[in-house]
């Protein structure tokens, strides 16, 4: 495929305006092509709920994937994908081949990892049609969605005229910060081939995900001399220096439209009750759907920084020592939006909203960052079902088949409008 392939079809799911899609979606819904698509779904469905029972049971911690990953391909590979492969970050891509070479590839990509840490207990718990365990539905019910998708195609008989490129990216998750899908577009080899990027992730089908809210995540140290905390008092100390700069930080006013936030998630530092610290760190994390105020607020938060190593200097005795402050970037997910405009999101919407459900435009914070950020056109979708208590311990989904089936259809129908579905 020449590395030139994919800017057409990308230009199409990025063009504005244009004819409304819905008659489009509501054709494919309504042919025989699709309701072969969902009855393959239905017949399948005992299949994928024991892929994704037996996929949530690998555990695949942050940094942690390697085993999980090693499965996934062994699925791939026996569904007969081609070209399954693992790259050097972890990710493990197959392809579904398009019927027109020229039209490049579209992604589907759900991540590998979870928020869970090693040795958490990852048995799932069924109580009839609805399954318990961390992890089961973010985002391990999108990965057995992927590989149910590509069966029912199968099944169905159904070639598209885009490729389909399967993803199952590492590091979407916390202090991942997107690594997977970074690595993908910095270096993977089908990275030029892409037209538009869909990942699978969150479970609600009336979901449309096509902002991307950016985040700017810093671990802040305070360092001084230290000392015994009666001997030495009167020192500078880090931890008045570092309430300084948490106060500065919660005075900082925000837009609420766009929608931009700040959070101290920890906090810790000192050796002992009774000595003055001689370092104290906190750890914040800078939020917004646009890439302009997430700027303005980094900037406002950074110029804080230094005044307050500077206000502890000037208010103790500094003899020994001045307090300094270190700043380590950790996390940088880049803001963007896929506009509402677009075909890719006409054709989402179009889609939710023929299936009956009530359309939700939402940002948020997902693998399609980085597709949005590059320009590329991309939403998330949500695979299906319902489910709730996400990044806890007590995670659960249903996997009733009517509402399963019918939300990852929903998807499906989306892809296919978008890919194009090519004549027999």
């Amino acid at each position: 495929m020449p590395d030139d392939a994919a800017p057409a079809l990308r230009a199409l799911l990025s063009a504005t305006g244009g004819a409304d899609p819905a008659a489009e979606v509501q054709d494919l819904l309504a042919s025989p092509a699709f309701a072969r698509i969902v009855a393959a779904l239905e017949a399948d469905h005992d299949r994928f709920v024991q892929q994704l029972i037996a996929l949530t049971q690998i555990p695949s911690p942050p940094f942690g994937e390697a085993a999980r990953a090693s499965a996934y391909a062994g699925l791939l590979r026996d569904q007969g994908l081609e070209q399954v492969e693992t790259d050097e970050e972890g990710n493990v891509t197959a392809l579904r081949p398009g019927t027109d070479p020229s039209a490049g590839v579209i992604v589907l990509c759900s991540h590998l990892d979870t928020v869970f840490p090693e040795g958490t207990d990852v048995t799932v718990k069924r109580e009839g049609t609805i399954l318990r365990a961390p992890g089961v539905g973010d985002d391990t019910r999108g990965l057995a969605v992927l590989l149910a998708m590509a069966r029912a195609l199968d099944t169905a008989g159904i070639r598209t005229r885009a490729g389909l490129l399967l993803l199952a990216s590492v590091g979407e998750e916390g202090a991942g910060d997107l690594r997977g899908v970074k690595h993908f577009f910095r270096a993977n080899r089908w990275r030029d081939q892409v037209a538009g990027f869909i990942a699978m992730d969150g479970i609600d089908p009336a979901r449309l995900v096509h902002g991307a809210v950016g985040s700017k995540r810093y671990r802040i140290t305070f360092r001084g001399p230290g000392g015994h905390s009666f001997g030495a008092f009167g020192l500078v100390n880090p931890a008045f220096a570092l309430a300084r700069a948490a106060d500065d930080l919660g005075r900082i006013r925000v837009p609420s439209h766009p929608k931009t936030t700040f959070s101290i998630g920890r906090i810790g530092g000192g050796t002992s009750i009774n000595a003055i610290p001689e370092a104290m760190w906190m750890e914040v994390d800078l939020r917004s759907a646009s890439a302009e105020a997430l700027a303005v607020l980094e900037a406002r938060f950074l110029e804080t920084l230094p005044q307050a190593a500077a206000d502890e200097n000037a208010a103790r005795d500094t003899a020994r020592g001045e307090i300094r402050v270190e700043v380590k970037q950790i996390g940088d997910r880049p803001a963007g939006t896929t506009a509402r405009e677009s075909r890719i999101a006409r054709v989402a919407a179009a889609t939710i909203g023929a299936q009956g459900y009530a359309l939700k435009h939402e940002a948020s914070s997902t693998d399609s960052n980085i597709p949005i950020s590059l320009g590329i056109p991309a939403v998330t979708l949500g695979t299906g079902g319902s489910g709730g208590r996400e990044h806890s311990l007590e995670e659960w989904i249903d996997v009733e088949q009517t509402a399963s089936v019918k939300g990852v259809a929903t998807a499906l129908g989306t892809i296919l409008t978008l890919a194009g579905v090519a004549s027999n």
